[in-house]
């Protein structure tokens, strides 16, 4: 990193103005240099290293505050980030004498480490600040097996990017030391961790997951998938992989589960007819038990296998007529064995109306012949009655 060499190569050169504060002394730099100094601390300095009086300090071309000023000597309190820009120094004729950048900032502290393991041959680490130092930084990383004393590098394929890359670890150990240092101009600090190997092991998830209607079977659905690309074939045969799927139609909350290990597909054979249907699957190494699952793939939609509706169909007949020679076209439909099947069923839903009709009208016509043999009866009596009354009248008393 540019800045950060220039800092670093003017704290290593004699220079002419000599910067003091309460912990740290500093000799430094040539014409136009840069100085990385403690953030919040107190710095002071003189110009050049004959103390000519009187010297007028500049910052950013402006004279600076009186109070910062003694004798020809700079004074900064309490340091802020409003403080860093370019100083100069200059005669009383107006000459530049010297003049320097400021940078403030904080020495470098411990960082947050992570790694992830996707496969047996990788192992990737980044990192995060846990204080932000305000300064040009770079960054060194280095692992070694179960604390032995051969360290070798974390490589860091891109500048700028905090993540480094191991390869081939041996598969004969799960603990891996790894150093992740720190380094700005006022200083260097190394965070080590140990990570297990196995426990990390989580392999990406698989990918291009299809689903597919099984003919003529309304309740299977079949799934294929391809192992994860960061799971190489060359390594399937060693370190195999287990797959687990679910599935569930759409509206349910309860997932059904299958697992298989090796193979790329499985079918559903109890999917529910006529349903939209949700698919994921997940992939875990199939030798190591105490490893991570992956994250489920992408949700896979599907409808199994519908009974396609037959159209019906047009076709015209010739009649020939021996006298006439005539030709009628008449349409007829192709029956399948649904369609005389349904009608076979209508059939017999008339036949058994038409049953339910005749009883209903037979029991009818009893009520009504039974209401009017009551009726007569009734007649009868009351003409009884009335002869009876008129016998009596007839009596002499």
């Amino acid at each position: 990193m540019p800045g950060l060499v220039s800092c670093l190569g003017d704290l290593i050169v004699t220079g002419i103005l000599i910067l003091f504060s309460d912990h740290v002394q500093s000799e430094i730099w040539t014409n136009e240099g840069t100085f990385c100094f403690y953030l919040g601390q107190r710095a002071s300095g003189h110009c050049g290293w004959v103390r000519r009086s009187p010297v007028e300090w500049r910052f950013n071309g402006s004279s600076v505050p009186a109070g910062q000023t003694h004798k020809g000597s700079l004074t900064l309190l309490n340091t802020t980030h409003s403080m860093e820009g370019n100083y100069s120094c200059h005669d009383e004729r107006g000459t530049l004498l010297q003049s320097i950048k400021l940078r403030l900032g904080h020495p470098p502290h411990f960082v947050r480490v992570s790694c992830r393991v996707p496969n047996h041959m990788n192992i990737y680490c980044s990192w995060v600040q846990t204080k932000t130092t305000h300064l040009p930084t770079i960054y060194t990383t280095s692992y070694s097996v179960n604390k032995a004393r051969e360290v070798d590098p974390c490589k860091q394929e891109d500048i700028g990017v905090n993540e480094c890359m191991i390869t081939n670890p041996p598969f004969w150990t799960s603990k891996v030391l790894v150093n992740i240092t720190e380094i700005n101009p006022l200083g260097s600090n190394s965070t080590i961790i140990q990570i297990d190997v196995h426990e990390l092991l989580k392999p990406d998830p698989p990918e291009d997951v299809r689903v597919l209607q099984v003919e003529g079977q309304p309740t299977q659905l079949l799934v294929q998938w391809s192992c994860p690309s960061s799971w190489p074939a060359k390594i399937l045969p060693a370190f195999p992989l287990t797959f687990s799927l679910r599935y569930r139609p759409i509206g349910s909350s309860y997932w059904s589960t299958l697992e298989t290990e090796e193979n790329t597909s499985l079918k559903i054979m109890d999917a529910l007819v006529g349903h939209l249907h949700q698919i994921q699957i997940r992939a875990q190494d199939a030798l190591i038990n105490h490893s991570q699952w992956s994250e489920w793939s992408h949700v896979v939609e599907a409808r199994p296998w519908i009974q396609p509706w037959e159209e019906p169909t047009e076709e015209l007949l010739d009649f020939s007529f021996p006298f006439f020679n005539l030709s009628f076209p008449v349409r007829t439909t192709d029956k399948s064995p649904d369609s005389s099947l349904h009608q076979n069923g209508s059939l017999g839903l008339m036949i058994l109306l038409g049953l339910f009709a005749a009883v209903m009208v037979a029991v009818l016509l009893t009520i009504i012949a039974l209401l009017r043999v009551r009726q007569r009866k009734q007649d009868n009596v009351k003409k009884q009655e009335l002869t009876s009354m008129v016998k009596m009248k007839s009596i002499p008393i």
